[in-house]
């Protein structure tokens, strides 16, 4: 069936709190979809933020990131009051000031800790979730203990997890512990009601699930047997991406690699819970480089670039085959196929029978035929103006080959620059794939400005923020027409 919907982060997002919430906001833009005809809203990774304020970079691959945690609802329960939310200074409207929301946040999370009496629902979720929420409690319990700094800085006790150490812990911070806790029993409150009011306007969460996870992560400390660590805990290699036309020096990552012998031996059931919680999260999820799983680029644990990496066989088929034993031969999944293919890849990709990615941007080389040019796709894949890791249509028009922006022009028979971004939407709208997703900086046709991130950098990234103004009735009703006219809106 033919569908649409758009990728919008949650930071993205207006807020008068420096972020992008789980808050009423959050709500409208839904409301927004449901009238513009869309069936899905894609997000980035939900998780908290680590290294270079990046979600692709996480202290758990299972915790919520606080800062989502709407303060006004908080104050509804009770739990804030408006002065209170008031006092600090979380930044400007326009970009994401991450260092103001490390300083003030918890505080303010703190306080409403302290109003909060321990119920039913609480010790259920604690419940249900300790084995996950117990070890990530700990962790950042440690992290504050010494420091904030990385669980490999820590003294060896509690490094190597000693029982003595982390029972002494539990008894000398128990508040502490608990409070981690009440952080993620709000946030998955405030998430699961947004995600059901979604649903019941036919709404669908696309979800995002990076593949690999963060070395300074609750994952990794918990579970050191399931990556590649050498006898004092580093990383033997590293993942990244090998030098090609974007980058000279390649990627490092710097997330440490899977210990796949183990994994497999094991069934895969580190991989099972970890999708288990994430299709319980979202209604589909992308899985972000998904070629990895095929064969994996390696890197030697210290090394200042990724030029002296190499691929190394990765679990294959075999992987996919084990996961649908548990979740069955539908699994709701959307493969990121970009970078790097080789005929493997394909083959793989193909027998797994998963949708893929068709990234419009890189379709006008001007060089070369491109996969990603609309008379080349399948129905079984989703095509997106763009990623998060792309610039702008509008950016793209002014920063690409000047032959590749005239090969578009000519592809898409639109001689413009002035509206080019809506030539390019309506190239992905009218095309065979079963589903279109439309970025939302391009929607509103957002130059340079609006991009989300530019990879191998940091510093500058994951700041973008909407205006409340462009989430509007007049920008719904086009988007409805058009979403009509090319046979992908909303059958309920």
């Amino acid at each position: 069936m033919r569908s649409s919907g758009i990728l919008m982060p949650i930071f993205s997002l207006p807020s008068p709190y420096g972020i992008g919430t789980l808050g009423k906001e959050a709500y409208r833009f839904v409301d927004f979809l449901h009238k513009s005809g869309q069936s899905y809203w894609q997000i980035l990774p939900l998780n908290p933020t680590n290294y270079g304020d990046s979600p692709y970079q996480s202290f758990s691959s299972y915790a919520g990131n606080p800062y989502f945690i709407d303060l006004d609802m908080l104050i509804e329960e009770g739990l804030l009051n408006k002065e209170e939310a008031d006092r600090f200074d979380f930044g400007e409207d326009e970009l994401i000031d991450y260092g103001k929301l490390y300083l003030h946040r918890e505080s303010l999370l703190k306080i409403a800790f302290s109003r909060f009496k321990k119920d039913e629902s609480f010790e259920n979720f604690v419940l249900e979730n300790s084995y996950w929420l117990d070890d990530f409690a700990l962790f950042m319990t440690i992290k504050k203990k010494f420091s904030d700094t990385s669980w490999q800085n820590w003294s060896k006790p509690y490094r190597v997890r000693d029982r003595e150490a982390l029972k002494q812990v539990s008894s000398e911070y128990s508040e502490l512990l608990s409070f981690y806790k009440f952080v993620q029993f709000k946030f998955s409150e405030q998430w699961k009601a947004l995600k059901s009011y979604a649903n019941g306007k036919g709404i669908k969460i696309i979800g995002d699930m990076p593949i690999y996870v963060a070395y300074d992560s609750a994952d990794v400390w918990a579970s050191p047997e399931q990556f590649a660590l050498n006898k004092d805990g580093k990383p033997k290699k590293v993942a990244g991406c090998p030098p090609d036309a974007f980058s000279e020096d390649g990627q490092l990552w710097g997330n440490p690699i899977y210990n796949w012998k183990l994994m497999k031996e094991q069934k895969y059931v580190w991989w099972k819970k970890r999708i288990s919680y994430a299709l319980s999260l979202y209604d589909v999820l992308r899985i972000d480089h998904f070629r990895g799983f095929e064969s994996y680029y390696a890197i030697p644990y210290g090394e200042k670039s990724a030029k002296n990496g190499r691929w190394v066989k990765g679990p294959g088929i075999e992987f996919f085959d084990e996961l649908k034993k548990k979740f069955g031969k539908n699994m709701p999944i959307i493969a990121e196929d970009l970078g790097h293919l080789t005929p493997a890849v394909f083959k793989m990709h193909k027998q797994t029978g998963f949708p893929g990615m068709k990234v419009l941007q890189f379709a006008f080389d001007s060089r070369e035929e491109s996969e990603y040019l609309p008379h080349n796709y399948i129905k079984n894949c989703v095509v997106y103006t763009g990623t998060h890791d792309n610039d702008t249509i509008m950016g793209w028009l002014k920063s690409a080959a000047p032959e590749d922006v005239r090969n578009a022009h000519n592809y898409l028979n639109y001689p413009n620059d002035e509206g080019f971004n809506w030539a390019m939407i309506k190239a992905a709208m009218m095309s065979v794939a079963d589903t279109c997703i439309i970025m939302m900086n391009d929607l509103i046709g957002l130059d340079s400005s609006g991009r989300i991130n530019v990879p191998s950098t940091v510093g500058t990234n994951w700041k973008w923020r909407i205006k409340s103004e462009c989430i509007n009735e007049w920008l719904a009703e086009i988007l409805f027409e058009n979403t009509r006219l090319y046979g992908r809106n909303r059958k309920n």
